[in-house]
């Protein structure tokens, strides 16, 4: 009996390990959870009041349209982070492979541009349907932008910086719904990165799209706006 009680305690640890490495080898066949992207914003929008404009006269400038900012004929609406390599192809658009943006380009920009611009004017959008204040005769100002750049360039493979470029065409509206080119500018930003990789050119990136911002804002100061 002791002989046969054995025998059958080996036989189910034989069975039991068969069957924990059959279990095994089925987990290892299974395939790998694909890696998900690391995402990135532009970060918390700074809504200090500039101190230029703090300390300005108190006249009340004209409201500002904003319109949504545009991308190049052709150009993706995607949230891809793209970089160049200016020391291997530069006119090739790369894009990382773990990593995206939370939005957008060109979204990002508009919601960081209409926070930040509306620090020192109204800013509306075209979808708001406001009637002109009759004892205020300059004409209603449009703002149209263009994403034109907004990537990520390597001048070498230990060197990179954020670059942002954007043509902006600022449009007069008068009471009698005529528009008129009041003027257009090409602004640029670019900050070296810290890092080079996708997190060093996101945070390089913020950097540049508050450069440009105070840019815009400085430029339509000048344009009366």
């Amino acid at each position: 009996m002791a002989t046969h009680h054995s025998s059958s305690s080996g036989l189910l640890r034989a069975v039991t390990l068969s069957a924990t490495a059959l279990v095994l080898a089925a987990c290892s066949a299974l395939p790998t959870p694909p890696v998900q992207p690391a995402r990135y914003d532009l970060g918390l929008t700074d809504t200090s009041v500039p101190q230029a404009t703090a300390a300005a006269p108190s006249v009340a400038a004209p409201p500002l349209v904003l319109a949504e900012v545009q991308t190049p004929a052709g150009g993706d609406n995607s949230t891809a982070m793209h970089y160049r390599l200016n020391y291997a192809g530069n006119q090739e658009l790369r894009a990382y492979q773990h990593a995206r943006w939370s939005q957008p380009p060109a979204q990002m920009l508009e919601q960081r541009l209409r926070t930040r611009l509306a620090l020192e004017r109204p800013v509306l959008s075209e979808r708001d349907n406001l009637s002109a204040n009759p004892s205020d005769t300059r004409p209603l100002g449009l703002l149209r932008l263009e994403l034109v750049e907004f990537s990520q360039v390597f001048d070498s493979a230990s060197s990179s910086q954020a670059v942002v470029r954007v043509r902006a065409s600022l449009i007069g509206q008068d009471r009698r719904g005529g528009n008129v080119l009041l003027g257009q500018q090409l602004l640029s930003a670019q900050t070296p990165a810290t890092t080079n990789d996708a997190a060093g050119g996101a945070r390089a990136m913020a950097a540049s799209v508050n450069d440009l911002t105070l840019q815009l804002s400085n430029w339509l100061q000048r344009q009366g706006r």
